[in-house]
């Protein structure tokens, strides 16, 4: 990884996100459900559900990054577990913000696969180490990309309960 970041804007981001689901359309995937990756896959489904027209939009809280190229040595998926009866059979796209080390993305590809008719991914960024190569990617990098929502600090700091880890 090179000592310079990759900037997105928020405007950038709508550009992004609308150019994915033109790839996802122009290959002809229509996804009945869009599996977002939280948190940074949670703006990334929203937007493809409005551009591609699914409102079928599920969450899976997976813990990974604890910090600027700190991680933990292995994935966490956090509580509510999305129901594999509501994924039964259908072709769902899993929505994320960029495949890093690709982790994440093979925790919830591997959790689908047993259960889903299809699985793709769509991401923003991809990095040449993903492990999961992606079906659809907006830009690849090698740098760490400052994104919109997550490059200042948070507003307030809040109390870690039981379910905050």
């Amino acid at each position: 990884m090179t000592g310079e970041r990759e900037v997105l804007t928020y405007e950038l981001f709508g550009t992004a996100v609308r150019e994915l689901a033109r790839q996802v359309a122009d290959d002809g995937f229509e996804p009945d459900i869009i599996l977002s990756i939280a948190r940074g896959g949670l703006f990334v489904a929203g937007g493809l559900g409005y551009a591609l027209d699914v409102k079928n939009l599920h969450v899976m809280n997976v813990e990974f990054y604890t910090g600027v190229g700190e991680t933990l040595d292995l994935p966490v998926v956090l509580p509510p577990v999305p129901s594999t009866v509501d994924l039964s059979r259908r072709r769902v796209l899993v929505a994320d913000d960029v495949a890093d080390t690709g982790t994440t993305l093979k925790l919830v590809h591997d959790f689908c696969a047993e259960h889903v008719a299809e699985v793709r991914s769509a991401v923003i960024y991809e990095k040449p180490r993903s492990a999961v190569k992606c079906a659809y990617v907006w830009r690849r990098t090698d740098r760490w990309i400052d994104f919109p929502w997550s490059v200042l600090p948070p507003v307030t700091r809040r109390h870690r309960g039981a379910l905050d880890t």
